[in-house]
């Protein structure tokens, strides 16, 4: 596993000559300020600022975070759906983060994971994420999730971890 070091004003990125995608949580965390994981996910974000910051997010990651951020069930203070949008677009003019498409042959690749990596319920979102990933040559995620993607050949992990001083 890959870990991102940070500290309340600087990070420091592993690797940047390969692209690293952002997971949901990520982008929730870094948006709610009430988080517990608030400080290093923006840190991580604010990254992007960055033009080789090399993070990325797809077609998925952005309507999981919209689904999340719009839903009282799921955030204390949920935004409109204006708001979500907003946010959304801001994300995407970061000079370090890229938009990946989704590829072609998507389903294909989701259903060979699924195959070898069975999964119900919402956990088949992991892998269909997976498969864009893979689809674009992208194998890194950053995402306070490792559980979710842990044994998945070809993927490595980058579970972020704050070293603030006490």
């Amino acid at each position: 596993m890959v870990e991102w070091l940070a500290t309340r004003s600087t990070i420091t990125l592993v690797n940047v000559d390969r692209l690293t995608l952002l997971d949901t949580n990520v982008l929730v965390y870094a948006l709610d300020a009430e988080a517990g994981n608030h400080a290093i996910a923006r840190t991580i974000l604010d990254a992007s600022n960055n033009a080789g910051a090399g993070l990325c997010v797809v077609p998925q990651i952005l309507a999981e975070f919209f689904a999340v951020v719009t839903s009282s069930r799921r955030v204390r203070n949920p935004l409109t759906p204006v708001q979500a949008a907003d946010v959304i677009t801001n994300v995407l003019m970061l000079p370090g983060l890229s938009m990946l498409p989704t590829p072609a042959d998507l389903v294909v690749r989701w259903l060979e994971l699924l195959g070898r990596y069975p999964r119900t319920g919402q956990r088949i979102f992991d892998l269909q994420l997976v498969a864009t990933m893979l689809g674009n040559g992208v194998t890194r995620i950053c995402t306070f999730n490792d559980a979710d993607f842990a044994g998945i050949t070809g993927v490595d992990v980058v579970r972020p971890v704050a070293a603030f001083a006490s």
